[in-house]
């Protein structure tokens, strides 16, 4: 038997040719199963009574021993800026959070990898969660189909291109392996068609993950969460750091600056805390630190989002610009990044499930 086949497959997480591998494990032809992929990835039907090209036996053989679908929708928000804010459950009942964010040019859609996160980061809600457990590839693949048939209807193509950001939920690099398969099966141009270079992968510093992607030809962007120029601030705001300080953390990105392709985007994220990161001194501080290991990577600075009982508060907007104003005078290009959906609690480090925010509907 195939190592595809399985009591009840996922097929959201599977590649159109292993697809065809299952279908073939069942008894039918091939062609059956790049028909399926995409009813899946490319119409992106989640039941198979949606589709109705199949043989309506077929239909009935494949919810047998397959699931289109696997999470399901508790809560639809909405924000005053049009971002949306989804919480599902996976089939045993653990939290998943997506948020959909329309922009002029295109649409990112922010993806969790993990249900909760082990990593504890002080000023990022999701840890108190702790880690639930990994999503499997078909969990990841899903988020992004509901997301899509929510602000277009079933099927439709986007009238604008679509990002992926893996921001939401979790450390993705400790769900590496299912991250990249949930990538190249999203790729495929006979199915969602979004290919790596609209996706950015964000992490907290796992040194070896990073060394990884470096070797790995067809990736996606990276993004490194930095939140203090010095190892005793960076101890307290994220303790990954106690594992790998930024000496090592640095040397790896700059291992990874050197393997760059043409166009691609690689950024440090800084999320601006009043009070406790945001000083002109810290400012400098961070500009000679990423110009002594001579990364060229821009700074991303993220005004905090607050929420409750997490005792931070964001940057004022113009301590953010003085502290950028000093960054890009050491040479470092410096952005800030607007919030999206604070009113819904959808805004970055801000997803820990929750169901106080004010809900348009319930699907």
């Amino acid at each position: 038997m195939s190592s595809v086949m399985t009591e009840s497959t996922e097929l959201l997480g599977l590649s159109k040719e292993e697809v065809v591998e299952f279908v073939e494990t069942i008894g039918e032809p091939g062609y059956r199963g790049r028909q399926i992929f995409g009813g899946l990835q490319h119409r992106r039907l989640l039941s198979f009574d949606e589709m109705t090209d199949l043989p309506k036996d077929l239909r009935n053989r494949l919810a047998e021993v397959a699931k289109a679908s696997s999470l399901k929708i508790e809560s639809r928000y909405v924000s005053s800026d049009g971002t949306r804010r989804y919480l599902m459950k996976t089939h045993d009942n653990l939290p998943v959070e997506t948020v959909f964010i329309p922009e002029e040019r295109r649409d990112t859609i922010c993806f969790s990898s993990q249900s909760g996160c082990p990593l504890q980061c002080t000023f990022c809600l999701t840890a108190k969660l702790g880690l639930l457990r990994s999503l499997t590839p078909a969990e990841i693949v899903e988020q992004i189909i509901v997301a899509l048939n929510d602000a277009y209807g079933v099927g439709v193509k986007p009238p604008r291109g679509t990002n992926l950001v893996a921001m939401g939920a979790g450390e993705p690099f400790l769900n590496l392996d299912s991250l990249l398969k949930a990538l190249r099966v999203m790729a495929d141009a006979d199915g969602l068609y979004i290919v790596p270079n609209r996706v950015t992968v964000s992490t907290a510093g796992v040194v070896p993950k990073i060394l990884e992607l470096a070797e790995i030809p067809d990736r996606p962007h990276l993004a490194i969460s930095l939140a203090a120029p010095t190892d005793e601030l960076r101890d307290e705001l994220m303790p990954i750091n106690k594992k790998w300080p930024l000496e090592e953390l640095l040397n790896a990105c700059r291992e990874f600056e050197k393997t760059l392709k043409s166009g691609e985007r690689f950024t440090f994220e800084y999320v601006m805390l009043a009070g406790i990161n945001d000083s002109e001194e810290q400012a400098r501080q961070l500009a000679n630190l990423l110009n002594r290991h001579g990364l060229t990577a821009k700074v991303n600075l993220i005004p905090h989002n607050p929420a409750d009982p997490l005792p931070y508060q964001p940057s004022s907007a113009e301590t953010v610009e003085r502290f950028k104003a000093i960054l890009e005078s050491k040479g470092i290009h410096t952005y800030v990044r607007r919030p999206r959906g604070r009113d819904i609690f959808a805004a970055c480090g801000q997803l820990a499930a929750r169901h106080t925010a004010p809900t348009e509907a319930t699907l």
